[in-house]
Protein backbone atom coordinates (compact mmCIF):
# COMPACT_ATOMS: atom_id res chain seq x y z
CA UNK A 1 0.00 0.00 0.00
CA UNK A 2 1.24 3.03 -0.92
CA UNK A 3 1.66 6.13 1.91
CA UNK A 4 2.45 8.73 -0.70
CA UNK A 5 -0.58 11.72 -0.56
CA UNK A 6 -1.67 12.98 -3.93
CA UNK A 7 -4.10 15.76 -3.19
CA UNK A 8 -5.92 16.11 -6.36
CA UNK A 9 -7.34 12.53 -5.22
CA UNK A 10 -8.99 13.06 -2.25
CA UNK A 11 -13.12 13.27 -2.56
CA UNK A 12 -12.97 11.74 -5.99
CA UNK A 13 -15.83 9.94 -6.84
CA UNK A 14 -14.12 6.58 -8.55
CA UNK A 15 -15.91 3.35 -9.81
CA UNK A 16 -13.53 0.65 -9.50
CA UNK A 17 -15.00 -2.82 -11.73
CA UNK A 18 -13.97 -6.03 -10.40
CA UNK A 19 -12.77 -4.92 -7.20
CA UNK A 20 -13.71 -7.82 -5.12
CA UNK A 21 -10.03 -9.58 -5.27
CA UNK A 22 -6.63 -9.31 -6.77
CA UNK A 23 -5.96 -6.00 -8.43
CA UNK A 24 -9.28 -4.74 -8.15
CA UNK A 25 -9.44 -5.17 -4.04
CA UNK A 26 -5.66 -3.50 -3.79
CA UNK A 27 -6.98 -0.50 -5.96
CA UNK A 28 -10.35 0.00 -3.78
CA UNK A 29 -8.29 0.48 -0.99
CA UNK A 30 -5.73 2.03 -2.38
CA UNK A 31 -7.96 4.86 -3.52
CA UNK A 32 -9.98 4.56 -0.66
CA UNK A 33 -6.91 5.20 1.21
CA UNK A 34 -6.63 8.37 -0.85
CA UNK A 35 -9.59 9.82 0.00
CA UNK A 36 -11.56 9.03 -3.17
CA UNK A 37 -14.83 7.57 -2.65
CA UNK A 38 -15.14 4.24 -4.49
CA UNK A 39 -17.49 2.34 -6.16
CA UNK A 40 -16.41 -1.29 -5.60
CA UNK A 41 -18.14 -3.21 -7.90
CA UNK A 42 -18.43 -7.41 -8.30
CA UNK A 43 -20.30 -10.11 -9.29
CA UNK A 44 -20.29 -13.34 -7.90
CA UNK A 45 -17.44 -12.21 -5.00
CA UNK A 46 -19.38 -11.38 -2.75
CA UNK A 47 -17.73 -12.45 1.05
CA UNK A 48 -14.29 -11.26 -0.94
CA UNK A 49 -16.06 -7.64 -1.69
CA UNK A 50 -17.57 -7.70 1.69
CA UNK A 51 -13.83 -8.26 3.43
CA UNK A 52 -12.28 -4.97 1.47
CA UNK A 53 -15.50 -2.73 2.33
CA UNK A 54 -15.03 -3.71 6.06
CA UNK A 55 -11.14 -3.00 5.54
CA UNK A 56 -12.01 0.50 3.64
CA UNK A 57 -14.41 1.84 6.13
CA UNK A 58 -12.44 0.27 9.31
CA UNK A 59 -9.20 2.50 7.92
CA UNK A 60 -11.80 5.75 7.63
CA UNK A 61 -12.62 5.55 3.84
CA UNK A 62 -15.66 5.56 2.12
CA UNK A 63 -17.17 2.74 -0.08
CA UNK A 64 -20.44 1.57 -1.68
CA UNK A 65 -20.66 -1.81 -3.21
CA UNK A 66 -22.05 -2.32 -6.44
CA UNK A 67 -23.44 -5.83 -7.41
CA UNK A 68 -23.28 -6.42 -11.36
CA UNK A 69 -22.61 -8.92 -14.21
CA UNK A 70 -19.98 -8.12 -16.23
CA UNK A 71 -21.11 -9.89 -18.91
CA UNK A 72 -24.36 -7.34 -19.24
CA UNK A 73 -23.72 -4.27 -20.93
CA UNK A 74 -27.17 -3.38 -18.71
CA UNK A 75 -25.38 -4.77 -16.14
CA UNK A 76 -22.08 -2.36 -16.12
CA UNK A 77 -24.31 0.87 -17.01
CA UNK A 78 -26.21 0.40 -13.65
CA UNK A 79 -22.97 0.02 -12.07
CA UNK A 80 -21.96 3.55 -13.42
CA UNK A 81 -24.77 5.84 -12.51
CA UNK A 82 -25.50 3.63 -9.08
CA UNK A 83 -22.29 4.84 -7.93
CA UNK A 84 -23.14 8.42 -9.33
CA UNK A 85 -26.40 8.00 -8.10
CA UNK A 86 -24.86 7.11 -4.22
CA UNK A 87 -21.93 9.78 -4.47
CA UNK A 88 -23.94 12.63 -6.00
CA UNK A 89 -21.10 12.70 -8.80
CA UNK A 90 -18.42 10.83 -11.12
CA UNK A 91 -14.94 11.73 -11.16
CA UNK A 92 -13.45 8.54 -12.82
CA UNK A 93 -14.09 4.98 -14.02
CA UNK A 94 -11.54 1.97 -13.66
CA UNK A 95 -12.45 -0.76 -15.72
CA UNK A 96 -10.83 -3.47 -14.21
CA UNK A 97 -12.97 -6.44 -14.75
CA UNK A 98 -12.21 -9.13 -17.02
CA UNK A 99 -10.90 -12.74 -17.49
CA UNK A 100 -10.20 -14.94 -19.57
CA UNK A 101 -12.82 -17.43 -18.60
CA UNK A 102 -11.21 -20.92 -19.66
CA UNK A 103 -7.62 -21.80 -21.90
CA UNK A 104 -9.26 -23.25 -24.86
CA UNK A 105 -6.45 -23.34 -28.75
CA UNK A 106 -7.34 -21.83 -31.25
CA UNK A 107 -8.08 -25.41 -33.25
CA UNK A 108 -10.82 -25.69 -30.19
CA UNK A 109 -13.05 -22.12 -30.47
CA UNK A 110 -15.81 -21.93 -30.40
CA UNK A 111 -18.30 -18.95 -31.64
CA UNK A 112 -19.66 -19.26 -27.50
CA UNK A 113 -16.19 -18.89 -25.97
CA UNK A 114 -15.84 -16.34 -28.22
CA UNK A 115 -18.55 -14.61 -27.23
CA UNK A 116 -17.80 -15.18 -23.45
CA UNK A 117 -14.26 -13.75 -23.61
CA UNK A 118 -15.43 -10.67 -25.61
CA UNK A 119 -18.23 -10.25 -23.74
CA UNK A 120 -16.51 -9.75 -20.30
CA UNK A 121 -12.78 -7.91 -21.32
CA UNK A 122 -14.30 -5.85 -24.67
CA UNK A 123 -18.15 -5.53 -24.10
CA UNK A 124 -17.91 -4.71 -20.82
CA UNK A 125 -15.21 -1.62 -21.52
CA UNK A 126 -17.58 0.25 -23.70
CA UNK A 127 -20.55 -0.32 -21.77
CA UNK A 128 -19.20 1.09 -18.73
CA UNK A 129 -17.61 3.81 -20.65
CA UNK A 130 -20.31 4.53 -22.59
CA UNK A 131 -22.84 5.26 -19.10
CA UNK A 132 -19.56 6.87 -17.70
CA UNK A 133 -18.60 9.72 -20.02
CA UNK A 134 -22.10 11.68 -19.35
CA UNK A 135 -21.75 12.00 -15.64
CA UNK A 136 -18.01 13.08 -16.55
CA UNK A 137 -19.27 15.37 -18.77
CA UNK A 138 -20.94 17.30 -16.11
CA UNK A 139 -17.77 17.59 -13.78
CA UNK A 140 -15.78 19.06 -16.81
CA UNK A 141 -13.57 16.20 -17.07
CA UNK A 142 -12.45 13.26 -15.34
CA UNK A 143 -10.25 9.91 -15.98
CA UNK A 144 -11.17 6.24 -17.31
CA UNK A 145 -8.19 3.72 -17.00
CA UNK A 146 -8.51 0.56 -18.48
CA UNK A 147 -6.67 -2.29 -17.76
CA UNK A 148 -5.18 -4.88 -20.37
CA UNK A 149 -2.84 -7.24 -20.24
CA UNK A 150 1.07 -8.24 -21.54
CA UNK A 151 -0.98 -10.57 -23.27
CA UNK A 152 -2.33 -8.04 -25.77
CA UNK A 153 1.61 -7.69 -26.84
CA UNK A 154 2.55 -10.73 -27.22
CA UNK A 155 -0.09 -12.76 -28.13
CA UNK A 156 -0.33 -15.04 -25.24
CA UNK A 157 -0.37 -18.90 -25.20
CA UNK A 158 -1.25 -22.43 -23.65
CA UNK A 159 -5.12 -21.20 -24.88
CA UNK A 160 -5.13 -17.54 -23.78
CA UNK A 161 -5.16 -16.89 -27.74
CA UNK A 162 -8.47 -14.91 -27.22
CA UNK A 163 -8.10 -13.13 -24.04
CA UNK A 164 -5.11 -11.72 -25.30
CA UNK A 165 -6.95 -10.54 -28.71
CA UNK A 166 -9.72 -8.97 -26.38
CA UNK A 167 -7.21 -7.47 -24.05
CA UNK A 168 -5.56 -5.94 -27.26
CA UNK A 169 -9.14 -4.70 -28.32
CA UNK A 170 -9.47 -2.92 -24.97
CA UNK A 171 -5.62 -0.65 -25.47
CA UNK A 172 -7.05 -0.05 -29.13
CA UNK A 173 -10.43 1.35 -27.92
CA UNK A 174 -7.86 3.59 -25.03
CA UNK A 175 -6.63 4.82 -27.71
CA UNK A 176 -9.61 5.84 -29.89
CA UNK A 177 -11.81 6.89 -26.43
CA UNK A 178 -8.36 9.26 -25.61
CA UNK A 179 -8.42 11.15 -29.13
CA UNK A 180 -12.45 12.01 -28.24
CA UNK A 181 -12.87 12.50 -24.97
CA UNK A 182 -9.76 14.60 -24.18
CA UNK A 183 -11.83 17.90 -25.65
CA UNK A 184 -13.99 17.24 -22.62
CA UNK A 185 -11.04 17.15 -20.34
CA UNK A 186 -11.54 13.24 -19.25
CA UNK A 187 -8.07 11.54 -19.94
CA UNK A 188 -8.19 7.84 -21.03
CA UNK A 189 -5.01 5.58 -20.55
CA UNK A 190 -4.81 1.72 -19.77
CA UNK A 191 -2.26 -0.02 -17.55
CA UNK A 192 -1.26 -3.65 -18.88
CA UNK A 193 -0.21 -6.22 -15.99
CA UNK A 194 2.33 -8.55 -16.62
CA UNK A 195 2.05 -11.86 -14.07
CA UNK A 196 0.64 -11.10 -11.29
CA UNK A 197 -0.03 -13.27 -8.58
CA UNK A 198 -3.82 -13.02 -7.99
CA UNK A 199 -6.45 -15.29 -8.42
CA UNK A 200 -6.61 -15.13 -12.20
CA UNK A 201 -3.77 -17.11 -12.27
CA UNK A 202 -4.82 -19.65 -9.38
CA UNK A 203 -7.53 -20.19 -11.88
CA UNK A 204 -6.10 -20.63 -15.17
CA UNK A 205 -2.47 -21.16 -14.64
CA UNK A 206 -0.83 -24.46 -13.38
CA UNK A 207 2.18 -24.18 -11.48
CA UNK A 208 4.51 -25.36 -14.53
CA UNK A 209 2.89 -22.23 -16.69
CA UNK A 210 3.54 -20.03 -13.88
CA UNK A 211 7.25 -21.37 -13.68
CA UNK A 212 7.73 -20.76 -17.32
CA UNK A 213 6.22 -17.30 -17.07
CA UNK A 214 8.20 -16.76 -13.83
CA UNK A 215 11.66 -17.29 -16.20
CA UNK A 216 11.19 -14.80 -18.18
CA UNK A 217 10.81 -12.16 -16.13
CA UNK A 218 14.02 -10.37 -15.26
CA UNK A 219 12.92 -8.90 -11.76
CA UNK A 220 13.02 -12.20 -10.93
CA UNK A 221 9.52 -12.47 -9.56
CA UNK A 222 5.87 -12.69 -10.48
CA UNK A 223 4.13 -9.48 -9.23
CA UNK A 224 1.63 -8.45 -6.68
CA UNK A 225 -1.33 -6.47 -6.95
CA UNK A 226 0.13 -3.60 -5.28
CA UNK A 227 2.75 -3.87 -7.43
CA UNK A 228 0.13 -1.98 -10.10
CA UNK A 229 -1.52 0.19 -7.59
CA UNK A 230 0.79 3.18 -8.12
CA UNK A 231 0.33 3.29 -11.57
CA UNK A 232 -3.52 3.72 -11.14
CA UNK A 233 -2.97 6.10 -9.08
CA UNK A 234 -0.31 8.25 -10.77
CA UNK A 235 -2.98 7.94 -14.16
CA UNK A 236 -6.08 8.89 -12.05
CA UNK A 237 -4.07 12.02 -11.07
CA UNK A 238 -4.58 14.93 -13.27
CA UNK A 239 -1.59 16.93 -10.80
CA UNK A 240 1.02 14.02 -11.80
CA UNK A 241 -0.20 13.05 -15.66
CA UNK A 242 -2.21 15.25 -17.02
CA UNK A 243 -1.05 15.45 -20.24
CA UNK A 244 -0.61 11.60 -20.34
CA UNK A 245 -3.22 10.88 -23.14
CA UNK A 246 -4.27 7.61 -24.74
CA UNK A 247 -1.02 5.44 -23.23
CA UNK A 248 -0.73 2.05 -22.05
CA UNK A 249 1.82 1.79 -18.94
CA UNK A 250 3.17 -2.32 -19.14
CA UNK A 251 3.64 -3.11 -15.28
CA UNK A 252 5.92 -6.53 -15.42
CA UNK A 253 8.78 -6.70 -14.19
CA UNK A 254 10.96 -6.57 -17.60
CA UNK A 255 9.08 -9.04 -18.98
CA UNK A 256 8.32 -6.58 -22.34
CA UNK A 257 9.85 -3.80 -23.22
CA UNK A 258 8.03 -2.67 -26.30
Amino acid sequence: MTTLTIPDLAGKAVLITGASTGIGAALARGFAAQGALVGLHYNSSSDAANAVARDIEAAGGTVVLIKADANHSSGMARAVDETAQKFGRLDGLINNAGGMVARVKYEDMTDAHYDAVMDLNGRSVLAACTAAIPHLKRQHGGFIINTTSIAARNGASNGAGIYGSSKAFVSNVTRGMAKELIAHGIRVNAVAPGVIDTPFHERYSTEAQMQAMLATIPQGRVGTAEDCLGTFLFLASAALSGYIIGQTIEVNGGQLMP
